[in-house]
């Protein structure tokens, strides 16, 4: 069994950080998130995974190549156009084998594929559709399943009182190849609102079952901060990078910390990093490698990325800031979301 991975996507709830990159190469705890999706789905047992990309494809294929630094084989299926769900995995055919898992590279999540594998094979039916239960289903297309697990329709966005259940498709499928014969291809078709009701109408058998674990969609830089919120107080058990250094203290190699610096847990460090006397870094910070924080400054509930620069007597606060940014001296920030300006043009 292989792996497809969704990574076409344009992240356009994201920009401006996804101005020039593509949304599941954002960092998360330092690394691109798909680099995490890597290490996972290898820990799990696949090791031939197939990336859908056509945002930025450059970018993914030049960093992971042919997959050897990780121990796994990877190729990609390259959209020229938008394809949408279905047909990104249409046009990803050719790679994929007999039964195979299909993840959308955008939704970070810690769960077992075990399960659903396990599952799927028992039911002979064409798919199976990871489930997540969520509080307020009125942003979801519920599903509405009978005692085997089939699913019997989507209830696009209900209110509340009339969802038949609050369990949500959770983007990750175990797909049997067979059941691509009925996609069209060369064209844009959406997995959610046209291939899978097309499936339960021809009765290809079409289930659902419940995935426990981690589970959020990263898609808005709401959802992208507290992604990280929840991997700095640990609800989201995604292994950290760094040493403890202290309960809620990790902090990466080779870094300059000034001893007169306050660290105020959750707190990530990335490696090489300087940060200059009497600063306060956190709660709720995550500082990228190679980055540059001075003197007096002030940064909590943040996020920044690789090789940024702080200056001397800066308040950063609930900020993102993409890789290269420089901010100060001596300026105050609260709620921005910064990459350079150099980076959007390129």
């Amino acid at each position: 069994m292989n792996a497809l991975l969704l990574a076409g996507g344009l992240g356009t709830r994201l920009r401006p950080l996804t101005e020039n990159l593509p949304k599941p190469m954002a960092p998360v705890a330092n690394r691109p998130w798909l680099e995490h999706l890597v290490i996972r789905l290898k820990q799990q047992g696949i090791r031939h995974i197939v990336v859908a990309v056509k945002h930025y494809p450059e970018l993914i294929r030049s960093y992971f190549g042919t997959g050897d630094q990780w121990g796994v084989t990877m190729e990609y299926a390259v959209e020229h156009e938008l394809l949408g769900t279905a047909g990104a995995i249409k046009n990803a055919e050719p790679y994929l084998e007999e039964t195979f898992v299909v993840v959308n590279a955008d939704i970070v999540h810690y769960t077992e594929l075990a399960p659903l594998i396990q599952f799927h094979r028992r039911h002979e039916g064409a798919v199976t559709i990871a489930l997540t239960e969520v509080d307020d289903p009125s942003h979801y297309g519920v599903v509405e399943q009978d005692e085997q697990g089939r699913i019997l329709r989507f209830v696009e966005k209900p209110a509340p009182e009339e969802a038949p259940s609050r369990l949500v498709n959770a983007g990750i499928y175990i797909i049997d190849k067979k059941a691509l014969q009925s996609i069209p291809e060369q064209r844009e078709v959406s997995i959610e609102r046209e291939t899978f009701p097309m499936w339960i109408e021809q009765g290809a058998g079409v289930y659902g079952k419940r995935i426990d674990g981690y589970w959020m969609d990263m898609g808005t830089k709401e959802r992208y901060r507290q992604i990280h919120w929840d991997l700095l107080n640990r609800s989201c058990p995604l292994p950290l990078p760094g040493k403890a250094s202290g309960k809620g203290i990790w902090v990466g190699k080779q870094c300059d910390i000034h001893p007169g610096v306050l660290l105020i847990p959750p707190v990530l460090i990335g490696d090489r990093v300087r940060i200059g006397e009497r600063s306060i870094i956190g709660p709720f910070s995550v500082i990228g490698s190679d980055s540059v924080i001075e003197g007096h400054v002030r940064c909590a509930e943040t996020i920044l990325w690789d090789r940024c620069t702080v200056r001397s007597g800066t308040v950063v606060n609930r900020c993102i800031a993409g890789c290269d940014v420089e901010m100060g001296p001596q300026q105050t920030m609260h709620e921005a979301v910064m990459i350079r300006t150099e980076a959007m043009q390129a």
